[in-house]
Order: structure tokens, then C-alpha cells, then sequence
């Protein structure tokens, strides 16, 4: 699971339906339709139904999409929450993970356009707002949003990195560049993950730690500790000696960073809608056997797999004749028959992540980060380990106890109808409220709390609120320990059985992941017109045209003002 290092960023760079469903207002007969099963609608399920759906369409391919998700939602890790868990006050709902994308991340982006979604600034920077990165014992960078030039805060940069910073936003460029050729031909589609890693050379950026690819690009360490490390573990919940090269470039190409108003998953809500596929909430599959007429049937119109879920170990009547798993397998309790999986399905290790947000009247402490009693607090608060520390794999963390302390924006408690701050933390282990109140400082409080109080139910008659005064956290396996390596998962895991979360020990984004979905469903499709090549992309049939976000942005002509435009948002950075 991409949160933003701010401004000095900028310078560096129902099932019974089921049980007899067909194909709606289909001519052909029951025996000519391909029915295919999607197992989750996160952005890879949710993807692969979208395209599967406009590609029978053009070109006029008899496919029938199911998709049954366990949950009563769409969207994943997408994942949206009310703060105070009150959606009637109006305010808008906050994510918990997975808050941004950049533009360049063509299949969100331009489904976000085609639906007429709102992009936003995902957390818009205030004047005065200070980050801080911190290594458990001092504050080892900093800055403040206080409208400085960035010409000045890229020469402090130059002059206490050097040539550092040119060379990792230049490095991210090259790598990034690379990577998104597999969204054309010839890359596109993919059968063997790990065959286009060799043809892009990318094998060479995923098979080192990050710390080794920087070092190889001859970036200091300082600016690795101090600023790229930071990155990796708020994104990754990784440092750099234990995360591949090319997922630590993820971690810092966060240029044009934006998010749909009122949160990412409406994008996946959109094109499971658009898809036309019959969806299931709230329905577990439990296994996958082969059908009476078994798998040494020739006849490609007899149905192949069956599928079982929750509830009376009922098995849907409907066959399928391709199943696209949309989920980590190893999370999905899903039981295969003997010959369904042919191609072994890895099981690799996910990362534990507890992600809390909690409302408080009261800003950060300053002491607690060895600031002075009095002085500015911390708006944003990152990580990194201490100079020297060896970075342990089982004491990710170090001795900060966070990997990230974010304030979000301020909302209106609907209680005592008082202004507060809203706040996100990252850590690796459940943290109780008791200790985020120790990041609180009662004395700290901005002089428009009082001044913005709402007159009605102006609350408890002046007594002091608790520090903190609402609380929610979840846990998640938001992406995998991203080890080095240079053979990946392969989409195809079986006979008409297509698997997508292989891409993610590559790289973990909602961007990616709807990339896989894409994949396969073209590979699907090409095997049921026949098609022996590749096959195509699906091109959108939107134009793009500047956004109000883009509008935004000035033309920049040299190098620190594209360092700006690379790093512009990446105190956002749990994109992913």
C-alpha cells in the first residue's frame, strides 16, 4: 500500500440469480458464449472486467463477466472512512490507504476523465505547514512552507547534497520511462512477466536492494537516508536495504500527484459498472473444482469450472469457461481441484501495516521530536533510521516507533462542533489511543479553534475536550516484502485460469494492479477470437486535455523547476 513529502520535495525533483445466469440480450446460443468468472473487485478485478467488457464489445466477442467479491464494496485496498464515522455532516471521507495516483498512471487517470470524476490536490499545502524528517533522536532535514523561492531551496539542497538530488530524479525519469512501455505494444500484452522484465531491462533495477542501486548511480548516502528512505518507508513500510531497486524508484515518482474527490474507489466502481458484468457482493468462493465432463474434454463449449461459495457449500450452476483470480491467493482461503493451478501460484510474504486516524483540537508536540517547548510544531512528521544503524528485516521500525505522522486538514468535530486536526499515522504494529495521545501537546493549540467555533451546540460549556477525541485504525496487507528478485509471477496460471497479483512482488500500485487486470483480459480475449499474436492495447477513446490540476502548473524550462514538478506532491506518498 503511495503519502506527500512537501515544497522541499518539490525542489528535488443474491446469488440465486446466478445459479442459471446468461449472457443478457445474447443471440448466439447458450453454448457459444464464453462465460468468464473474476474472483475480487479490487483494481486488478475491477480493471480486468472494465477492459474484458469494452473489448467483447469492439470486436464483437460472445463473453459473459461474473464477478463475486467477498466484501460489500469495490475497490480493494481503496479503502474510505467518515471521520468521526459520520457521513451526514457533509465532510468529505478520508482515505485510510492507497490515496493517490500520479498522471502519469494512464489507465486511473483517464477512467478518472471518462467518468467524470473530480481530481483534487489530495492534501493541498497551507502556508507555514512544517515537515519534518526525523531519525528517533534528531531532525536530520526540514522545511517549512513559508513561500520562500525554490530557487533558495535548491541551492540548500545542491550545497548539502551535490549532484544527489539531479541524479535520483533523473534516475526515477529513466526507470519510470521504462517501465511504461509495457502498457504498448510490443510489450503489451504479457504472457510471462518475468520475459519482459529481461526485454526492458528492468531485471537489473529488481534484482538489488535500492540502497545498491543508488549507491551504483553514485548517490550519497545522506540524501538516501535523509530523504529517499523516508520515501520507501512510508510507502513500502521498507528501508532501502531491503526493497528492490525498482519499487524504491516508485517510491519517489510521485509527480503530479492527484485523487478523486470523495475517494480513489469510485474509479473502480465506474468501470465494474461500465463492464456489464453481473457482480455478487458479498460472496465468498471457497473452491474451484472442474466440472463433471472433466478437464480432457476437447469440445471448447462445454463448460470447464465449477465454482463454490460460502453459505451451504453452494456450488454456482453457472460453468465458467476462464477464471481470472483477482486476489492474493494466499489470502484467499479459495481450495483448487487437482490440474486447475498447473503453474505453481507463489506464496510471498505481505507486510503488516496498522493505519490510524484520529481527530484532536490539539497540535503535534514539539519536544517530542527535540524541537523547543513554544516553537512551530510539525505539521508532517517522517522517518528514517539513525545515521550508522544497520537496517534490520525484523525491526523495520527502528527506534521511532512510526513510520509517518501526517496532518491531514481540519474538520469540524460534530459533538462539540469545535474545529480540529486530523491526523494519520502509519506503524507496523496496532498503536492504542492512549499512546497517540502522547504526540499531542495540550498547550499547543492554533488560536482558530476557539475563533471558528460553530455557535450552534457549541458543546460541553468550556470544559477540555480529550486529546484525542475520535479514533479509527485498520490493518492491512497492503503490499509484499518487496525482495529482491528477477523472475516474477506469471499471469497465466492455468487453462483459461489467469492470475493477477504477480505483478505486485514487481511493483504495488492501484495503477499496476489495474495494469495486470488490463492484461489479462486481453490475453483472455485474444484467446477467444483466436488471435496467436499478442494482440493490442486498448486505446481510450478519451483525449486528454488539460486538467485543473495541470492548469496549474507552469511550463518548466530547467532543471529545478522539473525537480519541482517530479517531487511536487510526495508528502502525500501511501499511494499505494
Amino acid at each position: 500500500m503511495v503519502p506527500a513529502l512537501p515544497y522541499w520535495f518539490v525542489v528535488v525533483a443474491g446469488l440465486v440469480g446466478a445459479l442459471d445466469a446468461t449472457s443478457p440480450a445474447k443471440t448466439r446460443t447458450r453454448e457459444s458464449v464464453r462465460n468468464v468468472a473474476i474472483i475480487g473487485a479490487g483494481a486488478a478485478g475491477a480493471s480486468a472486467a472494465y477492459h474484458l467488457g469494452q473489448y467483447a464489445r469492439d470486436e464483437h466477442l460472445p463473453i459473459n463477466i461474473t464477478i463475486f467479491e467477498k466484501t460489500p464494496r469495490v475497490g480493494g485496498r481503496t479503502l474510505t472512512v467518515h471521520p468521526y464515522n459520520d457521513s451526514t455532516s457533509g465532510a468529505l471521507p478520508v482515505e485510510l490507504g492507497a490515496s493517490i495516483f500520479v498522471t502519469a498512471n494512464r489507465i486511473m487517470h483517464d477512467a478518472a476523465l471518462l467518468f467524470n470524476l473530480t481530481l483534487v490536490d489530495p492534501v493541498p499545502e497551507r502556508r507555514g505547514d512544517r515537515t519534518i524528517i526525523w531519525d528517533g533522536e534528531s531532525i536530520v532535514f526540514e522545511t517549512t512552507n513559508d513561500g520562500s523561492s525554490w530557487w533558495w531551496e535548491a541551492v540548500r539542497m545542491w550545497w548539502r547534497y551535490g549532484m544527489s538530488p539531479y541524479r535520483a530524479v533523473s534516475l526515477v525519469k529513466t526507470v519510470v520511462n521504462t517501465f511504461l512501455k509495457l502498457y504498448d505494444p510490443p510489450f503489451f500484452p504479457f504472457r510471462s512477466l518475468t520475459q519482459r522484465a529481461y526485454e526492458l531491462g528492468l531485471e537489473r533495477v529488481t534484482g538489488v536492494t535500492g540502497a545498491q542501486f543508488l549507491a551504483d548511480n553514485k548517490i550519497n548516502d545522506d540524501f538516501c537516508r535523509h530523504i529517499l528512505q523516508p520515501a520507501t518507508r512510508v510507502n513500502y513500510a521498507s528501508n532501502l536495504a531491503h526493497i528492490h531497486g525498482l519499487e524504491t524508484m516508485v517510491s519517489f515518482a510521485t509527480d503530479g500527484a492527484v485523487a478523486v474527490r470523495g475517494g480513489n474507489w469510485q474509479i473502480f466502481d465506474k468501470m465494474l459498472a461500465a463492464s456489464g458484468a453481473t457482480f455478487y457482493r458479498n460472496t465468498t468462493v471457497e473452491a474451484i473444482n472442474f466440472k463433471p465432463e472433466g478437464p480432457n474434454s476437447v469440445a471448447r463449449a462445454l463448460k470447464k469450472y465449477a465454482i463454490s461459495v460460502a453459505g451451504g457449500s453452494q456450488t454456482v450452476r453457472t460453468a465458467f469457461d476462464d477464471i481470472i483470480i483477482a486476489t492474493p491467493w494466499q489470502y484467499s482461503n479459495i481450495s483448487a481441484g487437482r490440474g486447475i493451478i498447473t503453474h505453481k501460484i507463489d506464496e510471498i510474504p505481505y507486510k503488516e501495516l496498522y493505519v490510524s486516524l484520529f481527530t484532536s483540537p490539539y497540535r503535534l508536540r514539539t519536544d517530542m521530536f527535540g524541537l523547543p517547548r513554544g516553537d512551530t510544531p510539525p505539521s508532517n512528521v517522517y522517518t528514517t533510521l539513525k545515521a550508522g544503524a544497520v537496517a534490520d528485516p525484523d525491526n523495520v521500525i527502528g527506534d521511532v516507533g512510526f513510520f509517518s505522522l501526517s496532518t491531514l486538514r481540519t474538520v469540524v468535530n460534530p459533538a462539540t462542533r469545535q474545529t480540529e486536526y486530523l491526523y494519520k499515522l502509519f506503524a507496523p504494529e496496532e498503536v492504542a489511543p492512549a499512546l497517540l495521545d502522547s504526540f499531542l501537546d495540550s498547550d499547543c493549540k492554533d488560536k482558530h479553534d476557539d475563533e471558528e467555533r460553530v455557535e450552534q451546540g457549541a458543546g460541553d460549556g468550556g470544559a477540555e475536550p480529550n486529546k484525542v477525541t475520535w479514533y479509527y485504525q485498520q490493518m492491512f496487507h497492503p503490499y509484499p516484502v518487496e525482495h529482491p528478485r528477477v523472475t516474477f509471477q506469471d499471469p497465466v496460471v492455468g487453462n483459461g485460469v489467469y492470475y493477477t497479483s504477480g505483478i505486485e512482488s514487481f511493483i504495488s500500485t492501484m495503477e499496476t494492479s489495474a495494469l495486470m487486470g488490463k492484461n489479462v483480459a486481453r490475453l483472455l480475449a485474444d484467446d477467444v477470437a483466436g488471435n496467436t499474436g499478442s494482440g493490442g492495447a486498448y486505446v481510450s477513446p478519451y483525449h486528454r486535455g488539460p486538467t485543473p490540476v495541470d492548469q496549474r502548473q507552469r511550463q518548466r524550462q530547467d532543471f529545478f523547476q522539473s525537480m519541482e514538478d517530479d517531487l511536487d506532491d510526495l508528502m502525500m506518498m501511501d499511494e499505494l
